[in-house]
């Protein structure tokens, strides 16, 4: 894929085989979820294929009827680049919503689109991210902020029970979750480690810690 540089949305490669479905083939269904625009030219967006020739209204409401109740939040002070895959991943694991702490504008290319099927949410700082989630759990409880980040002190992911209504706080490439960020979550978990380096992409230790959540809560596998 090719990145117009004016929308950053992904472009088609022309060398690149296709994806996706061509146009419909006989009568037009009537599923008022289906486009028909789409069913005219087919359906070469990033997307399940369940999701083929649906309106993008209607893939995001079949979403909110099943999406997980964890959210991920990612600081954004240095224009992180790898935003755009927690993003994707949030969305392929069915999280509520994905909140930009810090600088609005994100590098959106590694999302490969998958941010216009889930609920964003900006806060221009910490203290913003904390007026939210004092009242944003289930009947207006607070929602505790889970820090992903191996500092000291830290508690093992692997042994910690997630709680299921949470806010997943990912820090930036290098320099990790801010002080002031550290202080204002509940509890700080590390992602073990075996090897020489000390840390992990962003990227892949969001992954982790979202697919942690899944096992604990949708395969209630304990921890």
């Amino acid at each position: 894929m090719r990145q117009d540089q004016e929308r950053g949305e992904p472009q088609p490669d022309p060398s690149a085989p296709e994806v996706g479905v061509g146009p419909w083939v006989g009568d037009p269904p009537t599923d008022p979820r289906l486009d028909p625009e789409l069913l005219a030219h087919g359906d070469r967006r990033n997307v399940e294929d369940r999701y083929r020739y649906w309106r993008h209204e209607a893939i995001v409401a079949d979403l909110d009827t099943r999406r997980h109740p964890f959210h991920v939040a990612v600081e954004n002070w240095e224009h992180d680049f790898n935003i755009g895959s927690v993003v994707r991943t949030a969305n392929a694991l069915g999280a509520a919503a994905f909140h930009i702490v810090g600088r609005r504008r994100w590098n959106r290319r590694g999302a490969m689109v998958t941010d216009r099927y889930q609920h964003e949410h900006h806060h221009p700082d910490v203290a913003a991210l904390q007026r939210w989630a004092a009242t944003a759990g289930p009947g207006g409880t607070r929602l505790p902020l889970v820090g992903i980040d191996n500092v000291d002190g830290a508690v093992p992911l692997e042994t910690s029970a997630l709680p299921r209504d949470c806010v997943l706080v990912l820090g930036q490439e290098g320099p990790g979750i801010s002080p002031e960020m550290l202080e204002a979550c509940d509890v700080v978990l590390a992602i073990a480690q075996f090897g020489s380096t000390r840390s992990m992409n962003a990227g892949a230790a969001a992954a982790i810690a979202m697919h942690a959540w899944v096992r604990r809560h949708h395969f209630d596998q304990i921890p």
